[in-house]
């Protein structure tokens, strides 16, 4: 047998290895678990940073859940750490991360917003508005005691929401006896 006949065809199979390329992996984007929070965002930096992005709000979650198993006033160092590097990254934009920082960890409701006339503004809504700052109070709830421990913190947002409450009620009835 002629030697060339028994590289051609070895020749071929090997080229037609070469063409075929193995598709592009996915990326692996497995939302942290456990309760060390610090170990949780360097994973979420690293799969968001590696094809992951499209689910941040899952990771963002992933790391509320396992914060709360851990409460520790470094939780808000932690948090306002990992939004940072969320903006740097372009995952969100500044104010959605001082927006989400204040929804969690700061006794000032976000819900609010800002509403510069309280009559035409809050109160044809006020059902509504209330609704929002009792679930934001829930977030509150979960940022200063579940995830800093931070009991007082918390006991001064709920006595806001309370006081918001009665200056709402008392402001919209005066607003219409206009």
């Amino acid at each position: 047998m002629h030697p060339l006949r028994t590289f051609v065809p070895l020749l071929a199979l090997l080229g037609l290895g070469a063409c075929q390329s193995d598709p592009p992996k996915a990326p692996l984007c497995r939302l942290p678990t456990g309760n060390d929070l610090a170990a949780a965002v360097s994973q979420a930096q690293s799969d968001l940073a590696s094809g992951c992005a499209s689910r941040y709000e899952d990771y963002f979650g992933a790391l509320l859940r396992i914060g709360a198993g851990n409460p520790d006033p470094d939780n808000a160092r932690r948090f306002s750490g990992f939004l940072e590097w969320s903006v740097d990254q372009g995952l969100i934009n500044r104010r959605q991360a001082q927006t989400r920082y204040n929804r969690y960890f700061n006794v000032k409701y976000m819900t609010l917003g800002r509403q510069y006339n309280v009559c035409s503004d809050t109160c044809p809504r006020r059902p509504e508005v209330l609704a929002a700052m009792r679930r934001e109070l829930g977030d509150k709830k979960l940022g200063l005691m579940d995830i800093l421990g931070d009991r007082a913190r918390y006991q001064r947002a709920d006595r806001l929401y309370q006081e918001t409450e009665l200056v709402l009620e008392a402001t919209c009835s005066a607003c219409g006896a206009r």
